[in-house]
């Protein structure tokens, strides 16, 4: 259980990597056949056409994208300063957050209700967690973003590769601040923040005044032949009631699950991870159908009615934009319950 979107991706070591070549070979063969943009002043005097007064070695550097170095999981990499053609796997939101749309990206992300809109032509690179090589090359990226490391290897053939492993950013401030920095829009990601933080913050006020402070939470997902719990930083509703309004799960399992971040539980082991409020995921059952199942009709929190459910297309993302909104609906539950 890797990654929060899925338990059915499985990342896998990329296939491609021959194929991958060839096409790399062949395009560097047709750039080859090309005119050289900087022998332009050569042809121009070649037909008595005027010549640029720009030296040669000045109108080069002009020309020359800047890079700058970031340090990252494989090394020091050298990436554009101002990206323009961005192939992202990962982190659309944070992207997204800084007025920075890819051109490409997995169709799974391209899914996210939180942004979709945003993302409406924007290229659709494959499969999550194997992204197609021929799509990708096909946008002719400067700079690719992915939170799979078994990737890289591929990836970083094509263009620039940025790999950010899933969990190393540990909240939207850490997430928008690195964002930033490696795309140069430090005061960008500044103020997306302080407008979170606002929002964050009145969320948090409406909840503390109706919900009594020692009231533990559980984040679960429930399937017809699995219940998981989660911790703060795998999606389900995990950052917003643990990060964003800052609750508790309950004292007795609180180490295991932030640390692990996930548990599966069984029929017998289920109240003891059950909280005071339960935010389930589940894409076919209904709070009334909770209330009449044996088992999940027992807990206490089922019993009162403290009990939220929703579908996997609206918790399963954890990026800052979808983070936001769900801390909001999940308050506007909240204190409308009260």
């Amino acid at each position: 259980m890797n990654h929060p979107y899925s338990r059915s991706i499985h990342l896998k070591h990329w296939l491609f990597l021959p194929l991958l070549l060839a096409l790399t070979l062949t395009a560097s063969a047709c750039g080859n056949n090309t005119s050289n943009p900087s022998n332009g002043a050569a042809g121009a005097q070649a037909t008595g056409a005027p010549a640029s007064s720009t030296q040669p070695d000045q109108a080069e550097a002009t020309a020359a994208p800047a890079f700058h170095t970031v340090k990252t999981v494989n090394g020091d990499i050298e990436v554009p300063t101002a990206p323009k053609r961005i192939v992202a796997e990962e982190y659309l939101g944070s992207l997204i957050a800084l007025d920075t749309i890819p051109v490409g990206a997995p169709g799974l992300t391209l899914e996210n209700i939180y942004f979709k809109e945003s993302l409406a032509g924007v290229a659709d690179t494959g499969t999550y967690g194997k992204m197609s090589p021929e799509n990708i090359l096909a946008l002719n990226p400067d700079l690719i973003i992915s939170g799979n490391a078994d990737s890289y290897a591929a990836l970083s053939q094509i263009a620039p590769t940025v790999i950010v492993p899933y969990g190393d950013l540990k909240n939207a401030h850490e997430e928008l601040t690195y964002f930033g920095k490696l795309l140069g829009k430090e005061q960008e990601a500044a103020a997306w923040l302080a407008d979170y933080d606002k929002r964050i913050a009145d969320a948090k006020a409406r909840v503390d005044a109706a919900i009594p402070a020692g009231a533990t939470f559980s984040i679960l997902e429930h399937s017809d032949k699995s219940t998981w719990v989660y911790g703060d930083n795998f999606g389900r509703g995990g950052q917003p009631v643990y990060q964003a309004l800052g609750r508790k799960p309950p004292a007795e399992v609180a180490a295991e699950i932030m640390e692990k971040q996930w548990a599966e539980l069984s029929a017998e082991t289920l109240g003891k991870y059950a909280g005071d409020y339960l935010v389930v995921t589940d894409n076919t059952q209904t709070v009334e159908d909770f209330q009449a199942d044996p088992i999940w009709g027992s807990l206490p929190a089922v019993k009162k009615g403290n009990l939220y459910v929703w579908k996997e297309e609206r918790s399963w993302y954890y990026d800052p934009i979808a983070v936001l909104a769900q801390t909001e609906e999940l308050a506007d539950w909240l204190t409308s319950a009260q």
